[in-house]
């Protein structure tokens, strides 16, 4: 894995909006007095969801603050998760998922594809729309290949589907999350395969 540095553009200054900092409060007093520390992670993500996906080095420090936590305590979590952005990222942040069963049902292609649309991983587009990066599992490797675009998981991808799913998302038409072909969440293909002629029922009565 790249070296995670914070970019060196960096804003002035940082702070939560009043109903952010309600939502921190709030998920501080779940840890017992002297543990508010424990909350850094939810608070660097909303830090991170506040700046528009990444999180400028004053987040980090202004919820190193809020935790009366050293500074370099905060960054220590932000540089080693991936889930935060060092780097401002596009409206459309694409994670594609780059382990062994999606790289053997076609994440090349989808890899490939943003090279050619997009750019280099963590580029971000003149329009302000996309940037990628290449990330491990995901978690949905029965749906692969499969990629997370801000909050929302995209499975069973293809080149075509994919093209098709970055244009509705840059003209803001409604996208279709999960499974992009026809299948029910992770059901196999084409529906049932089993227990299909009354065997179901029958076992149930039997149990």
């Amino acid at each position: 894995m790249a070296v995670r540095r914070l970019a060196e553009i960096q804003p002035a200054d940082f702070a939560f909006t009043a109903e952010n900092l309600t939502w921190a409060n709030a998920q501080i007093a779940k840890y017992p007095a002297g543990r508010q520390a424990s909350a850094v992670i939810p608070l660097l993500w909303r830090a991170q969801k506040q700046a528009g996906g990444w999180l400028p080095r004053k987040a980090i420090e202004h919820v190193a603050e809020i935790l009366s936590m050293a500074n370099i305590r905060v960054l220590e979590v932000a540089t080693f998760y991936t889930m935060f952005n060092l780097a401002p990222v596009g409206r459309h942040h694409v994670q594609v998922c780059g382990t062994t069963p999606c790289m053997l049902r076609g994440a090349g292609e989808i890899i490939d594809h943003c090279h050619e649309r997009i750019g280099e991983q963590f580029h971000v587009t003149a329009d302000g729309n996309f940037s990628w990066v290449e990330v491990e599992c995901l978690g949905a490797c029965v749906n692969a290949p499969m990629a997370q675009i801000n909050d929302d998981f995209y499975e069973d991808l293809t080149r075509e589907n994919f093209t098709q799913l970055l244009d509705n998302l840059a003209a803001g038409k409604p996208v279709k999350v999960g499974p992009q072909i026809d299948r029910q969440f992770s059901a196999p293909v084409g529906g049932e395969t089993t227990l299909t002629d009354g065997q179901a029922s029958s076992a149930n009565r039997q149990s």
